[in-house]
């Protein structure tokens, strides 16, 4: 299947976008309540739903792929426990690609989350995927500003 591919255009600088990917207590604010992120190639890229139990609806075990400062931001990704057995066992299979380039005084982020398989359990993960995605950039638009930050969002719906 084709990877779910998005753009957005949020109003603020690049950096602070970077920041709000990069920094655990940061995406914190628009992503999961709990984090750790190690910020550098190999580093852990692991997000806690359910900050009681870090084994239950988590990317535990989540490493960062690629790293280009302020430019670039690759990761594995666990799907949540519905798709654990298609998903994240015995290793992730997907991955997810962020990048990051100033427009106009805004940054133009993109998202592509890719190594999906096929069938019909995979069809329905990758389109709870896309709705999780769409939340996610909606709530960081949100969190750089609450004067609605993200100018324009798309998707490709392959």
């Amino acid at each position: 299947m084709e990877p779910l591919k998005f753009r957005v255009k949020l109003n603020a600088h690049p950096r602070e976008v970077w920041r709000a990917w990069t920094e655990s207590e940061r995406i914190t604010k628009f992503f999961a309540p709990e984090a750790k992120i190690e910020p550098h190639p190999g580093g852990a890229y692991e997000l806690y739903f359910d900050p009681k139990d870090h084994d239950h609806m988590s990317t535990k075990g989540c490493t960062i792929t690629e790293f280009k400062s302020m430019d670039r931001l690759g990761f594995n990704w666990k799907g949540p426990d519905q798709f654990r057995e298609l998903m994240n066992e015995p290793d992730p299979q997907t991955y997810v690609e962020v990048g990051f380039r100033e427009e106009e005084g805004a940054t133009r982020l993109t998202l592509e989350h890719g190594g999906w398989g096929d069938g019909d359990e995979w069809a329905e993960a990758r389109e709870w995927h896309r709705r999780a995605w769409e939340e996610v950039l909606d709530q960081l638009g949100s969190f750089l500003s609450p004067k609605k930050r993200l100018l324009r969002s798309t998707c490709a719906k392959r």
